[in-house]
Order: C-alpha cells, then structure tokens, then sequence
C-alpha cells in the first residue's frame, strides 16, 4: 500500500506544499474522484458479462479471463508503482494513472476480444498504481488526519463500485448497448485526472529534492524471508481471491437461477454497499484489541456463511447472502490493510509488507475468477466453483489466526 518514497519526508519545495494544503477543499475533491475510480472499471463488467460472452461467443474460462486479467495486472503494476514513485512523484504518477484507467476503459470497447483483454491489461495496471500509491500520498500531507482520510477514500473507492454496479445494465439499456455502457466510464476517469492536474503543476518543485528521514541508516529488512510477513500476504491474497470471484460471478449466478439482470445488478450492488460497513467498523475494532483472532473468525464466517446461501438457495435469500458477503468482504479487506500496520515494527518495514501483500495477494486473487469460471463450464454447476471457494475462507481462517498474533516483522 506505502510506497517507500511515501514515508520520506520533504526538505524542499515548502512552498508548494503549503500551496497544495491551502487549498484542502481541491485536494479532497481530487482523492475523492480518484478513489471513486479504483474500483469502477473492475466492477462495471460483472453485470454485464452474459452480454460480453454473446457479442464474442467466449466460453466461460474465456469469460473470467475478462475480470482475471485486470486482477492479475493489479498485482504486477504494484511491482513498479514505487519505483515510479520515487522516479516521476506520487501526483505524476497518480495523474497519468487516471488518464492510462481512461484509455484502457476505451480499449476495452472497440469491436475485437482482443481489445477486450488489452484493455483490461490497462485498466488493471492503471488501478494498481492508484491503490499502491494513494494511500502513502494521504499519510504524507495528512499526517494528523490519516485515518480519517483513508475512511474519505476507502469510502469512495466503495461508493464508485456501488454506482457502477447498480447502473450497469441500466445504462446499456438507456445508451443502446453494453460497449457505451462500459465505455461511459471513462468519463469519470477524464473528470478526476482534470480534477488532479492542480495537484501535478504544484507538486513540479518538488520533484527529486526529497531525501530519506532524518535518523541512522540501518540495514533493510526482507520481508520476503518472515513468517509473519508471508501470513499477513496470504490472509490478503485469500481474502482477495474470494472477493474477486464475487465481483466476477455474483451477478451470473443470479441471472443463472432465473433472477433477472437488472434484479442481479441491484443485489451485487446492495453487496457493494454493505461492504462499507466491515470497511469502517472492523479497522477500528482491530486498532483496539491485542490480537485480531476474534475478528478473523467473524469476517470469515460471514463470508462462508453467504458463499454456502448462494449454493443452496441463491434467489431466495439472495439479498441475504449479499449482506452477510459485503459485511464480510468489507471487513476483510479492512482487516487485512490493518494487519500489515499491525505487524510491522517501523513505517519502512510496512512499506515493503504493504507492496510485497500487495503483489502477491492480487496474483492469487487473479486465480479465482478463472478458476470458477473453469469449474463452473467444466460441470455445469456453480456448487463446485463456491465449495472450492469455502476452502478458500478455511485456508483463510487458519493463515489468518497466525497473522493475527500480537507480533512484529
């Protein structure tokens, strides 16, 4: 999530800084139009895959490939997000990552499958330089006001995906097919990269005149080679992977039963929504135990509990399981960004545990909507794609009791 040049700290350009925070009101109005946009190209596609494997006549594996491939760039783009960073500035890099969100949308709708999935190689890379990058930029110039600020963004990042979800198929109908209806989202990329410009024009002075934090050098700690570290990756990884199966399936499943897609739209929607709720609650509640075990238990058990509904009673307690599923995948997530705080011993080591649960927990979760969409063509059922899944929440509940532990990289 840092990026290490987000935990260094300016000794020139004090003037553009202060610039920049006389103005919070055009800042905030920046985070906030961008974080609507770190999750709305990935969910504008879930309502409306039936219609994308029509136009294309894509099998299902070929499907989730649609909702894969972004997910797996997600994790190779945050390999580079803070190498560009430290190159180029949080704001450049952040600025040109709405504009390349922007074109990939486009991309993803010209009339080829191949423009499909380049597209959403675009889109994918674009979203992880947000998701890297922003929060390290909210810790630097609200330093005082970190959490409430990453609740700003969080919330908006949620908010974006709800809309989305929930307009999808209304807009395919309104603008007369499903490639406007994809592609009308790049306007809300164009809106928050105009909305960043001010952002890059003050940042300018102070581009490579930022040294490390004051204190002794001290040898760089691999994460790579803890324990802990590669607990606290893998309870991200499984919650993510988990999460993405929904965001790819959720309305397939739906509309597979017999519920209408715009019925389906509104549910995944409804998911969308609740999962602002875990967002907010769960952090909190973490920040205040000595260990996390609780939590763990209840987030996965949500989750299990609404992926066993959507096997044995999908449309009739549909609007049940999304609740259970967006509680429990809100509070995921917000667990697990917490763990990595948690866990690590100075703002440096969470740096590197944040790219490191980053990278590979978006790699895993790139597995999962491709793997349901080949166990679901393979048997004709969705009953084996979700019991792997409930394996999912198991390995989850048992890496995630280890992360859990009052301990430190």
């Amino acid at each position: 999530m840092d990026a290490e040049a987000a935990v260094r700290t300016p000794v020139a350009g004090v003037v553009a800084r202060r610039t920049l925070l006389a103005h919070p009101v055009l800042l905030l109005v920046g985070i906030v139009l961008a974080s609507l946009n770190m999750r709305a190209a990935l969910a504008s596609v879930s309502p409306l895959v039936g219609e994308l494997s029509e136009s294309y006549g894509l099998s299902s594996a070929a499907s989730s490939l649609v909702t894969s491939v972004p997910v797996l760039f997600l994790g190779l783009g945050a390999l580079v997000a803070p190498w560009l960073g430290r190159r180029l500035g949080a704001e450049r890099v952040l600025f040109g990552a709405l504009l390349l969100l922007g074109v990939g949308i486009l991309v993803r709708v010209l009339p080829s499958a191949a423009a499909l999935y380049c597209g959403g190689v675009l889109v994918g890379t674009a979203i992880a330089l947000l998701n890297v990058l922003m929060p390290g930029l909210i810790k630097r110039d609200f330093p005082d006001r970190a959490a409430s600020m990453t609740s700003v963004y969080t919330g908006a990042m949620i908010a974006g995906a709800t809309l989305v979800a929930a307009s999808s198929v209304p807009l395919e109908r309104a603008l007369g097919g499903w490639q406007a209806s994809l592609g009308s989202w790049s306007l809300l990329a164009a809106v928050a990269a105009l909305a960043w410009l001010p952002q890059v024009l003050i940042a300018r002075g102070r581009r490579g005149r930022e040294v490390p934090a004051a204190g002794p050098a001290e040898p760089a700690r691999s994460v790579w080679r803890s324990a802990l570290a590669w607990q606290v990756t893998l309870f991200m990884g499984l919650q993510s992977l988990w999460t993405y199966v929904l965001i790819a399936w959720m309305p397939t499943i739906f509309t597979d039963e017999g519920m209408s897609r715009s019925e389906a739209g509104v549910v995944f929607a409804f998911n969308n929504l609740l999962q602002v709720v875990g967002a907010f609650a769960v952090p909190l509640l973490a920040g205040r135990m000595r260990s996390q075990r609780p939590l763990i238990v209840l987030v996965t058990s949500l989750v299990a509990a609404g992926y066993a509904g959507l096997m044995s009673a999908p449309v009739q307690g549909a609007w049940l399981w999304a609740a259970l599923l967006g509680v429990g995948q809100g509070g995921a997530v917000g667990l697990a960004l917490t763990l990595i705080v948690l866990r690590s011993g100075d703002a440096v080591t969470a740096s590197r545990l944040s790219g490191m649960a980053q990278t590979v927990g978006y790699l895993m979760a790139a597995a999962g909507p491709l793997a349901a969409g080949a166990l679901h063509q393979a048997t004709g059922s969705w009953t084996p794609p979700i019991l792997a899944v409930l394996g999912v929440c198991a390995a989850a509940l048992a890496v995630g009791l280890l992360a859990a532990r009052s301990r430190t990289v």
